[in-house]
């Protein structure tokens, strides 16, 4: 039985040329068809797309890639330990809109881990020589060097979180500020007094907004500031742990802790627990990322959401923009856009 079958000649890949041949075209006629161009007359688009699915014609994409001096891959780049990236759920969450995001592209995901000086040198020699469209940024602290290297390279990058005020990367973020302010406003109604507030890493601009955030609704609820009251923590299990043990030490008077992130706060819980604390009836605890493990915790902890795929989603969107961005290097960053998704209090028995 004869058939059109999905073989050029010699049994090879169907090529360009057959397809046009097939369609009575041009080369650069089916070359704007399956580059998706609106130049092509509905009939003509037609006729090459009938053509591709009898010759079972499958596009080069490197070859495509290298003609338009493209990798089709881009980088997520996190500056941290593979331990804690596997340990906390912001990172999957954070991987799974991106990934969302990636599904309807022809685009290829890199994740790589820079957490030490090492890992930072080969992925810098690795990003020199251009193996990459364009990089996503997550976790990123104040001193790191990567995002200058970026911009020094011209490469396309997007971070989640900016390093400060003054961030020249376009970025993503949630309204840590707000996050904060919630947090604490939510005890007070609550009509707790003592507050305490577990921090993130101090080199984080996202850990030092949710503390502006605590202490500003502590003052407009007309109560003096007791730095004693605040312990700076490090996002991990062990860290939570030990900044609450600090903080019973000096301040055992403390009626509610909030934590930076739920994972922290499971490591306050677990040392309230150990000194006779009962969760809520003595301290209130209030966590952050609203993450898989606020909903398991025993009382459930009431945490503040931050929407972690849609950053996800988002950044991976802009990074798209500008690597389809041609213009000049200079030009792009005039317009770096700064993105500021809103947070939500979710309340349980833990507070």
């Amino acid at each position: 039985m004869a058939t059109h079958g999905t073989r050029g000649r010699g049994g090879g890949r169907p090529t360009l040329e057959q397809v046009a041949a097939r369609a009575g075209v041009g080369r650069g006629t089916v070359s704007r068809v399956i580059n998706g161009s609106p130049r092509v007359s509905e009939e003509t688009r037609a006729a090459v797309e009938a053509a591709v699915a009898e010759l079972g014609y499958v596009p080069n994409t490197a070859a495509r890639a290298l003609a338009a001096n493209r990798t089709d891959s881009i980088a997520l780049v996190v500056p941290e330990p593979e331990t804690r990236f596997f340990a906390e759920p912001y990172f999957s969450d954070m991987l799974r809109g991106v990934g969302a995001g990636l599904a309807d592209t022809e685009m290829q995901l890199l994740l790589t881990f820079a957490g030490s000086d090492r890992e930072r040198r080969r992925l810098a020699q690795y990003l020199a020589a251009h193996r990459v469209d364009g990089v996503l940024l997550v976790s990123v602290h104040a001193d790191d060097p990567l995002p200058d290297l970026l911009a020094q390279l011209e490469i396309p990058a997007v971070i989640s979180g900016p390093r400060s005020a003054a961030e020249t990367l376009t970025s993503v973020d949630s309204d840590n500020y707000g996050g904060g302010r919630s947090a604490v406003e939510h005890l007070l109604a609550r009509g707790r007094h003592r507050i305490a507030h577990i921090t993130g890493r101090p080199d984080v601009y996202g850990a030092q907004r949710r503390v502006d955030g605590y202490r500003d609704a502590l003052r407009d609820a007309g109560h003096d500031g007791d730095e004693l009251l605040i312990e700076p923590g490090d996002f991990t299990e062990e860290g939570g742990r030990r900044a609450m043990a600090a903080l019973l030490d000096r301040s055992p008077g403390l009626d509610a802790v909030f934590a930076g992130s739920d994972v922290m706060a499971s490591g306050a819980r677990q040392v309230l627990r150990g000194a006779g604390r009962r969760i809520p009836d003595d301290v209130a605890l209030v966590g952050y990322d609203d993450s898989a493990i606020a909903r398991h915790m025993d009382p459930p902890l009431t945490s503040v959401r931050q929407p972690i795929e849609e950053m996800g989603r988002t950044m991976l969107h802009l990074l798209l923009t500008e690597i389809a961005d041609r213009r000049p290097a200079a030009t792009r960053r005039l317009e770096r856009r700064h993105v500021v998704l809103p947070t939500e209090l979710v309340a349980r028995a833990s507070s």
